[in-house]
């Protein structure tokens, strides 16, 4: 009798934890940081104001020389901010800017400070997707600040929108080129609290014809909807993890650098194999550097790639955009509706990024 009745008490156990969850049967809710942001409406941080205190971090690729780190300071300074470094901001293990835990904990430890205001990347490299399952998402969620990088920091831009909803920037890091264009930009996003139009430096008159910075058209027409993207390889590297953000709807923009032509064709592939391409209402292609053919075999074009990939998806797609491993970079809030015209190569938020 006591052997039957420990089979239906076991029998009864099982089937509650089946039904209810092993987690919640036993008191235990499953973590945070593996469900996904399910809100609409996008967390905005506050705006970054004159004064304030920006926390340097390096989440990706080691620096390798202290002075880098220096300039960065002074160039914030100057700038009219104060500057923080990540308490493992100069740690090395092999090419990352220290072990998985160490990063981490500085992106964690920069979003519990009250006293920093914003984070800033240092530089990109490799490394940001082999920490985000590190990091605090319930702790950013309750602490939102302005967090802003490009290149591999792409990885923790979508993952902490997409766990979040936080509002996350796409712009320069801080050993970036920070001329008139990219700080105009910066600073109209996110000190000033502008929702601009972006669109590419306009050629000098004299010359009378586009010869830079040209806008090539892949499908013509004008879509609306929620930005999110960054660099092309980071982000195929993310397909099939918990830490992309949904896709129904967005405004995708990539870019890329020193990848083969027929490494972007592969990459798109992916995207479209997933099927991501098929859920956008438009795509944005940035700069695309370096980006060529082997030597000794045919290739495709890039133009021909896109086309084969995007032209036929009935969506605005437009080639050439101020975004990537260049000079003049837009600051592109990732989480934010915006108004793309393929024509005219631009992008209008619809809305201030931060509050």
């Amino acid at each position: 009798m006591n052997t039957r009745r420990d089979f239906f008490r076991a029998s009864l156990f099982l089937v509650m934890g089946t039904q209810l969850g092993w987690g919640k049967f036993l008191g235990r809710e499953e973590k945070a940081m593996n469900k996904p942001n399910k809100s609409n409406t996008p967390n905005k941080p506050r705006r970054l104001q004159p004064g304030q205190t920006i926390g340097l971090v390096n989440p990706a690729g080691a620096v390798f020389i202290e002075d880098e780190v220096c300039m960065v300071e002074e160039l914030l300074a100057n700038l009219g901010f104060r500057s923080v470094r990540g308490r493992h901001l100069l740690a090395r293990y092999g090419y990352l800017a220290g072990n998985d835990a160490e990063r981490a904990a500085d992106v964690n430890a920069m979003f519990a400070d009250s006293h920093i205001n914003a984070i800033l990347a240092v530089r990109g490299g490799w490394g940001c997707n082999r920490i985000l399952p590190l990091l605090d998402y319930e702790l950013i969620k309750r602490n939102p600040k302005i967090i802003a990088g490009y290149s591999d920091i792409t990885a923790l831009l979508l993952a902490i929108y997409a766990k979040t909803g936080l509002v996350t920037f796409h712009g320069p890091v801080g050993i970036s080129t920070w001329n008139d264009f990219s700080w105009n930009g910066f600073k109209s996003v996110l000190v000033d609290g502008e929702a601009p139009l972006l669109k590419n430096p306009q050629a000098d008159p004299s010359k009378r014809v586009q010869t830079e910075n040209r806008i090539r058209t892949i499908h013509s027409g004008q879509a609306e909807g929620i930005l999110s993207g960054g660099n092309l390889s980071i982000l195929t590297a993310m397909v099939g993890s918990p830490y992309l953000p949904a896709w129904k709807g967005k405004l995708l923009f990539i870019e890329e650098i020193g990848e083969e032509i027929y490494r972007v064709d592969r990459m798109l592939t992916q995207l479209s194999l997933a099927g991501i391409l098929q859920q956008l209402n438009g795509v944005i292609l940035g700069n695309f550097v370096d980006c060529k053919p082997e030597a000794g075999y045919g290739s495709l074009t890039l133009d021909e790639v896109f086309r084969d990939h995007l032209g036929n998806l009935g969506i605005p797609v437009f080639y050439g955009a101020m975004i990537g491993h260049i000079e003049d970079k837009f600051t592109i809030p990732i989480g934010i509706p915006a108004v793309m015209d393929a024509a005219k190569g631009t992008i209008e938020l619809k809305e201030p990024a931060v509050i």
